[in-house]
């Protein structure tokens, strides 16, 4: 697994304990890092990335079912929920990660963490939203 993929887990595990058990998140990601160690500057990627998404929560999934109505969000499974709001994330507000590159890699965390039909339903949405992303911009940044 390549570095920052290695770094992206991470923040998807960290993200999806939270998600599903509400556990605090600094305590979560150190305990992830324990396990996982990462250099200073991966761990600072997965750190960026957590505490990134965690405020934007709400927007986040807004954009997502506005932007992908053909799937229901409240029937995504957390794992596939996580990885789109990282993705997007990535793409529309941290600004270093090129579209492609955010859509390669969440389809690549899918391939990993998800079900047998996750990284085909990833690419899709995130292919919808990656149509919209000057709009969604224009949202998650006024926030």
């Amino acid at each position: 697994m390549k570095p920052r993929t290695r770094a992206r887990a991470l923040a998807l595990q960290v993200l999806y304990e939270v998600d599903i058990t509400q556990h605090p998140p600094g305590e979560v990601f150190q305990a992830r890092l324990d396990e996982t160690p990462l250099t200073p500057e991966l761990a600072e990627f997965a750190h960026q990335i957590i505490f990134g998404v965690l405020p934007q929560t709400v927007d986040l999934d807004r954009s997502i079912a506005k932007y992908a109505p053909e799937w229901p969000f409240d029937q995504i499974a957390a794992i596939d929920r996580n990885i789109l709001r990282m993705a997007c994330w990535e793409f529309v507000i941290y600004h270093d990660t090129p579209v492609k590159v955010a859509i390669n890699e969440a389809v690549e965390l899918a391939k990993l963490y998800g079900s047998d039909s996750a990284p085909r339903f990833i690419n899709g949405v995130l292919g919808s939203l990656a149509e919209h992303q000057h709009e969604l911009k224009q949202i998650l940044q006024k926030v």
